[in-house]
C-alpha cells in the first residue's frame, strides 16, 4: 500500500487515496461523487453531495452510485474504499423530503425496489469493498456502509438507526444486514430504540470491524485490503437467538417492552420490524424481500407521515436560533439561584463548554446542583477528564463575583415579582456592555417584571422545562420594550446550548404554560368527582400523551401549578375552574409531588406508585382532558402569543410530549377537523360548564 498518500482536508488529515485537495474543482462525470484509480489499481469513490454541508442519500445520489457500481462491476478494479469527502459526517441517512412525495404503496414499491438493487449490486461486486467512516453514519448511510465488506471506524465516529423516529424502521437491507452482522439483540436494540452508539461500542459490537485514529488508517486499510482484517465471530449466543423457538420468546419481550413506549395502536414500526425477524430471522434474503414491503407499508401510513412533519417542525424550531446579524458566542453565564431550575441550568450551560458562575445565598444548595452536575457528566458517559472539564467550568459564587464577566445572566428565582426585582436592583449595576438579563419565569408577564429596570431593554425571557438536561424547548419570551439586539442574542444563545427556541409573547403563561394549565386542571376536576388517578392518567396515556396529567403535575410539582392556575385564572380567563380546596390544602402541607415524595400519589425512587386496579376510561375523559388544552391553542394563535401553528405545534411537542404521532395540536385538530372539535366542544360546554366554550378561533378557521 506504498500509492496511499495522506493529505489534508479541511484542515483535518484525512486518508483521501489519490485526491487531492489542491484540486479545486475535481472534474467529475457525476455531481456527489468523485471516482479515482489509484497505482494499485484500488478504486477511491468519494461521496461528496454537491451543494451541501452533509451527505444524504437521494434519489439523485443512488441514481449515480448504480452508475458508477455498474462501471466498476465491467473495469474490475482490485478492491474499492468508499469515503467522504465532508468534514463531519459519512452520510446522515436518506433524504426525508423525498418521502412525502410519494403517494401511493406502488410508487414506493418501485422507488425503494430501485434503490435496494443498487445497495445489491454494491454487496456482489467481485472484489474487496471497504467503507472508512468518520463522523456521523446514520440511516441510510449506515446502510450504504452495511454493504462493503468491512468497515473501518476513525475516533469519534457515531453510528445509528434513527427511521424508528420517523415511523418507520431501516429500509435499504439494514434489516437484514446488521442481524446478519451483530449479535441479533444488539441489532433489534440499535433499530427499536434509534440511539446511536459510539465508535467503540459499534467496534464492539462488531458493526465495524476496526477503530483507528485518522494518522492509523493507512495499516487498517492494507490490513483490510490484504485479506488480514476479520469480522467480529456470531458467538453461541447469538446463534442460539437466532433460532426460531428463541426468537419466538424474545419477540414476545421485545414487543411488550416496545408497547411501553410505544404503543402499537399509535407507533406500528417497532412491531413490524419484531416480525420482520421473527418471521425471516435466519433467512437474509427472504427479509431483504419482506423489509421493502414493511418499510412501504409504514412509509405511507399517518403515524410516519405525522412523524415526519415533527421532523421538519424540530428543524423549524432550530432556525429560529439563525439570526439575521452575527452574535458573537457566549463564553460566560452567570446563574442566580442554584434549585433545581437554576442549578440544572448551570450543569447544562457547563456541559456545553461555557464558563458558568452559580449565585445561591446557601453554599449546600450550590453543592447539590453541583452534585446534580456530575451526575449528569456520568449519564452522558464522560471520561474522567472530560467530567472533570465540566466541573471546573461551573464554579460556585457567593457573592455575584461573576455577574460582572458574564455575557448573560440567567435569574431562576422564586416566581414572586417582589423578589426577582430585588435580584435586579442588586444585579443591574453590575452587568457589563453588551451584556443580557434573561428570567427563567415560567409565567409572569415580563412587561410587569421590567417596570423598575434602568435599561428594560435588556431584559428577556429564556424558560426552561424540567428536567432541564432532557426537555428541548425553551420559550423565548418578549416584551414591549425588548431591544432587537438581546431578542436575538437571546435566541442565539439558545441553539449555541443545543436547545430549541420558541419566540412568544410576554402575555400570562406564555405558551406551554398556558395551553397545560387547563389540560391538568380538568384532571383536577375528574379527581374532584371520583374518578381514580390512575385511570385519568391512562385516558391521557390511550390518547398518546407520554405521562397522565395526574403524574405531570405531580412531576412539575403542586405549588408550581397551583400558582401558574391562580395567575392564568385572575388575568386571562374567569371561566377557569378554581383549584379544589384539598389540592390547595395539600400545598399547604408541603405535599408537592415527586419533589416532597409525596402529592397527588405517592413517591419511591423516583417512581409514582400506582394501582393496577383502575377502571378503565370512558370513552368522553380523553376530550374532556385534551379539548380545552386545544382551544387554548388555538386562543394563543388568535391572540399572536406564537407566530403560527407550526411553531406551536413544534413547541407543545417538544414542551409538553403532545402525541407525536399526532403531529401536533393543530395538526392534529385540522385532521380531525375543526367542525368536529367546535361541535364536541359545544357538548361538553352544555354538560359541564363555561371552560368548554369554543374559542372564536375555530369559526374564523372553518
Amino acid at each position: 500500500m506504498n500509492g496511499i498518500v495522506l493529505n489534508s482536508l479541511a484542515g483535518r488529515e484525512k486518508l483521501l487515496g489519490p485526491f487531492r485537495v489542491q484540486d479545486e474543482a475535481i472534474t467529475s462525470a457525476w455531481r456527489h461523487w468523485q471516482l479515482k484509480l489509484d497505482e494499485h489499481k484500488v478504486a477511491w469513490l468519494l461521496f461528496d453531495c454537491a451543494d451541501a454541508d452533509v451527505n444524504v442519500l437521494s434519489q439523485a445520489v443512488l441514481e449515480e452510485l448504480d452508475e458508477i457500481v455498474m462501471t466498476l462491476q465491467a473495469d474490475k478494479p482490485a478492491a474499492l474504499v468508499i469515503r467522504s469527502g465532508k468534514e463531519s459526517n459519512f452520510c446522515v441517512g436518506a433524504d426525508i423530503k423525498e418521502f412525502g412525495q410519494l403517494d401511493s404503496i406502488d410508487a414506493a414499491r418501485e422507488k425503494l425496489g430501485a434503490a435496494h438493487r443498487v445497495a445489491n449490486r454494491l454487496t456482489e461486486l467481485p472484489f474487496t469493498t471497504v467503507a472508512i467512516v468518520h463522523g456521523l453514519c446514520f440511516g441510510g448511510g449506515l446502510e450504504l456502509a452495511l454493504c462493503c465488506d468491512f468497515r473501518i471506524g476513525v475516533d469519534g465516529s457515531r453510528f445509528g438507526f434513527p427511521e424508528i423516529l420517523l415511523g418507520l424502521h431501516p429500509g435499504l437491507g439494514g434489516t437484514a444486514r446488521s442481524l446478519a452482522l451483530m449479535d441479533p439483540l444488539d441489532a433489534m436494540t440499535l433499530m427499536l430504540t434509534g440511539k446511536t452508539l459510539r465508535d467503540r461500542q459499534a467496534k464492539r459490537q462488531g458493526l465495524i470491524d476496526a477503530l483507528v485514529p485518522e494518522r492509523h488508517l493507512g495499516n487498517a486499510l492494507a490490513a483490510a485490503l490484504a485479506g488480514k482484517l476479520s469480522h467480529k465471530k456470531a458467538g453461541l449466543k447469538a446463534k442460539i437467538l437466532n433460532s426460531a423457538p428463541a426468537r419466538k420468546l424474545v419477540a414476545k419481550k421485545m414487543r411488550q417492552q416496545a408497547e411501553r413506549k410505544a404503543p402499537a395502536e399509535h407507533y406500528p414500526a417497532p412491531n413490524q420490524l419484531i416480525d420482520l425477524w421473527l418471521n425471516h430471522g435466519n433467512n437474509t434474503s427472504a427479509m431483504l424481500n419482506a423489509e421493502i414491503e414493511s418499510f412501504c407499508q409504514l412509509l405511507l401510513s399517518d403515524t410516519s407521515r405525522n412523524l415526519v412533519r415533527v421532523f421538519f417542525l424540530q428543524e423549524n424550531l432550530k432556525k429560529q436560533a439563525q439570526t439575521p446579524t452575527a452574535i458573537d458566542p457566549v463564553k460566560h453565564v452567570h446563574v442566580i439561584g442554584a434549585g433545581a431550575m437554576g442549578g440544572d441550568i448551570a450543569g447544562w450551560c457547563a456541559l456545553q463548554g461555557l464558563t458558568v458562575t452559580l449565585f445561591d445565598m446557601s453554599a449546600d444548595i450550590i453543592g447539590n446542583a453541583i452534585a446534580r452536575a456530575s451526575k449528569l457528566c456520568d449519564k452522558k458517559r464522560l471520561s474522567p477528564a472530560a467530567k472533570r472539564a465540566v466541573l471546573d467550568r461551573l464554579i460556585p459564587d457567593l457573592n455575584h463575583s461573576g455577574a460582572r464577566n458574564a455575557d448573560i445572566i440567567i435569574e431562576a428565582v422564586p416566581e414572586k415579582i417582589e423578589i426577582k426585582r430585588a435580584v435586579y436592583t442588586t444585579i443591574e449595576p453590575l452587568m457589563k456592555d453588551g451584556a443580557i438579563l434573561a428570567t427563567n419565569t415560567s409565567s409572569i408577564p415580563l412587561d410587569t417584571l421590567q417596570q423598575e429596570l434602568q435599561n428594560p431593554e435588556r431584559l428577556v425571557g429564556i424558560h426552561f422545562f424540567n428536567p432541564v438536561a432532557q426537555m428541548q424547548l425553551v420559550e423565548v419570551v418578549k416584551h414591549s420594550k425588548l431591544s432587537t439586539d438581546t431578542f436575538h442574542k437571546a435566541l442565539a444563545f439558545t441553539g449555541q446550548i443545543k436547545r430549541l427556541p420558541t419566540p412568544v409573547t410576554g402575555t400570562p403563561g406564555f405558551l406551554v404554560n398556558r395551553a397545560l394549565t387547563p389540560y391538568l386542571l380538568e384532571a383536577m376536576q375528574l379527581l374532584d368527582e371520583g374518578v381514580a388517578a390512575e385511570t385519568i392518567d391512562q385516558a391521557a396515556e390511550q390518547f398518546g400523551m407520554p405521562m397522565g396529567p395526574i403524574e405531570l403535575a405531580d412531576v412539575v410539582g403542586l405549588d408550581i401549578c397551583l400558582g401558574v392556575a391562580d395567575m392564568l385564572r385572575e388575568s386571562l380567563d374567569q371561566n377557569m375552574p378554581a383549584a379544589p380546596s384539598w389540592l390547595i390544602d395539600k400545598v399547604k402541607n408541603g405535599d408537592l409531588g415527586k419533589k416532597t415524595g409525596k402529592g397527588l400519589y405517592t413517591w419511591a425512587k423516583g417512581k409514582p406508585k400506582k394501582s393496577g386496579k383502575a377502571a378503565t376510561p370512558s370513552p368522553e375523559m380523553a376530550d374532556r382532558l385534551i379539548l380545552p388544552m386545544l382551544n387554548t391553542c388555538a386562543a394563543c394563535l388568535r391572540e399572536s402569543v406564537v407566530e403560527d401553528s407550526k411553531l406551536l405545534d413544534g413547541a407543545m411537542i417538544f414542551g409538553t410530549g403532545f402525541a407525536p404521532f399526532s403531529g401536533g395540536p393543530m395538526h392534529y385538530a385540522e385532521l380531525r377537523g375543526h367542525e368536529d372539535i367546535v361541535t364536541t366542544l359545544e357538548q361538553l360546554h352544555e354538560k359541564y360548564g363555561a371552560r368548554y366554550k369554543p374559542d372564536s378561533y375555530w369559526q374564523s378557521e372553518t
